[in-house]
């Protein structure tokens, strides 16, 4: 191979020339072996009495050529990433781990040694940037320098610290777009970065959030963490630059929730919750999604946030939104969204009879599973509406019939559910499943006998099963014996 002689075509480095040849001449064959542990060996040995040579050898030696030539752009993360594009032409390479290993050895000790050189350290930085291809080293790499240049016993070196943060930014955009499992940690060990540097810094990532993270990663990682209290404290803030930092954290916020309402919005409201206008935006960002973007589970939970800062009404709102998405079949009685829908219901009834009417048709709407429907029937006729005491509003105090609307329209449609329900049931029934079926006949009756001619509804019911489902002798005589 021709760069296993360690002579160099500078005279300078060594007595004995290398010639076009060298692997540390200043053009070196794309096949050449890479040198960086040597290189790394005479830096430390030529840096206390020739620091430009010793810059100058491990400079040179940085470079990796097969990587060059078969990888120019993108992130090449994956260790063996110069040999998966032309296998057949480097089978000699399957070492490429470990060589770009010994490249961020390398790297990261020149890094140590040009602490406080500001020059020093942008050309070591540029080094890195052209040669180092994989986003994983290059994170390394600013670990490394964000450690060296935040020793605990004295302060921070603040050169150094831009070369981490620099460095960091890029892994960022590497990272961006494709797949890596570290990339949460890197998010927010780049905040931390930050944040050592400075407001500035904080600002700036804040300001081109969307050339480093994604929207998610912008409001409840970086957002958040710029504007929690950790670091405030630690950056020492007055009034105006806390304002600085939280309006630039709102602007964030908000452009993630436009760009990404389902996965954000509800962090983009936290974020507003100090700026009314903010705050306002969000929200209206939030029902402009609720048509088309956004699922019943996401306007839930939003919903109940509303709830929980006080904001009643536009809690129902965003639930009678939700309800719209929903579909809930006769047999989903365990559904995860149950809670929500009582939830719902227990809201509108307390907000008021208003409320509660507009909300009943969406639920009959969405809700076709009997044991859901008459259980909000049944917690609807307990109290009388409207105890949220809403200001401005009078509320009878009285319970609510289900003779009358809104009741009348929600009963029918659980008198009907538990009917439809009744002969899906029936459909396909086994022995093992009678005693669970005249429970279920049993909770019904409950609900018939609520209508004023329920008990005249529920004896015409029992009759018809009796007449079509005369077959099933044995589930007609627990039947009889049961209901008559």
């Amino acid at each position: 191979m021709h760069s296993v002689q360690w002579g160099c075509s500078d005279m300078s480095v060594c007595a004995v020339p290398g010639g076009p040849f060298s692997g540390l001449g200043e053009v070196i064959h794309r096949e050449s072996v890479p040198m960086h542990t040597f290189a790394k060996y005479l830096f430390s040995a030529l840096l206390p009495h020739d620091t430009d040579l010793a810059y100058k050898l491990a400079l040179r030696a940085m470079r990796l050529p097969v990587l060059e030539s078969t990888a120019p752009s993108g992130d090449v993360s994956h260790p063996h990433h110069g040999i998966s594009i032309v296998p057949s032409r480097y089978p000699r390479w399957f070492t490429l781990g470990h060589l770009e290993s010994q490249q961020c050895e390398l790297a990261s000790t020149m890094l140590t040694a040009a602490k406080g050189d500001m020059l020093r350290l942008r050309t070591v930085l540029e080094a890195i940037q052209k040669n180092i291809h994989s986003s994983s080293l290059i994170f390394k790499l600013a670990q490394d320098a964000f450690k060296i240049a935040t020793p605990a016993d004295s302060p921070p070196d603040i050169t150094l610290l831009n070369v981490a943060l620099e460095l960091g930014l890029q892994v960022m955009r590497m990272t961006l777009s494709t797949l890596n499992w570290r990339r949460r940690e890197m998010v927010r060990w780049l905040v931390t970065c930050a944040t050592e540097v400075g407001l500035r810094a904080l600002v700036s990532i804040l300001q081109s959030w969307y050339t480093l993270f994604t929207p998610t990663e912008a409001t409840s990682i970086v957002a958040a963490t710029v504007m929690s209290h950790n670091t405030i404290l630690r950056l020492s803030l007055d009034y105006p630059q806390r304002e600085e930092l939280a309006s630039c954290a709102r602007t964030l916020a908000l452009q993630c929730a436009m760009k990404d309402p389902q996965n954000c919005a509800l962090s983009a409201l936290t974020l507003c919750e100090k700026d009314h206008i903010a705050f306002e935006t969000a929200y209206q960002i939030v029902i402009d999604a609720a048509s088309t973007g956004m699922t019943y589970s996401q306007l839930f939970t939003i919903a109940r946030y509303m709830e929980h800062r006080g904001y009643p009404l536009r809690a129902f709102k965003l639930a009678s939104l939700a309800m719209t998405h929903l579909n809930l079949a006769y047999n989903q009685d365990t559904h995860p969204a149950i809670n929500d829908v009582l939830w719902a219901c227990a809201l509108s009834h307390s907000l008021g009879k208003n409320e509660l009417a507009a909300i009943i048709p969406l639920v009959v709407k969405s809700v076709h599973c009997a044991t859901v429907l008459s259980d909000i029937l049944r917690r609807c006729t307990m109290t009388a509406p409207g105890l949220a005491g809403i200001p401005g509003r009078r509320n009878s105090g009285k319970l609510m019939s289900t003779d009358k609307a809104p009741l009348r329209q929600l009963l029918d449609a659980t008198i009907s559910a538990y009917i439809n329900t009744t002969h899906s049931r029936l459909t396909h029934i086994s022995p093992r499943h009678y005693g669970e079926f005249i429970e279920f006949l049993s909770k019904a009756r409950e609900t018939f006998l609520l209508a004023q001619d329920g008990h005249i509804q529920f004896a015409q019911f029992i009759d018809n099963l009796k007449q079509i489902y005369k077959g099933k002798k044995k589930l007609m005589m627990l039947v009889r014996e049961r209901f008559g």
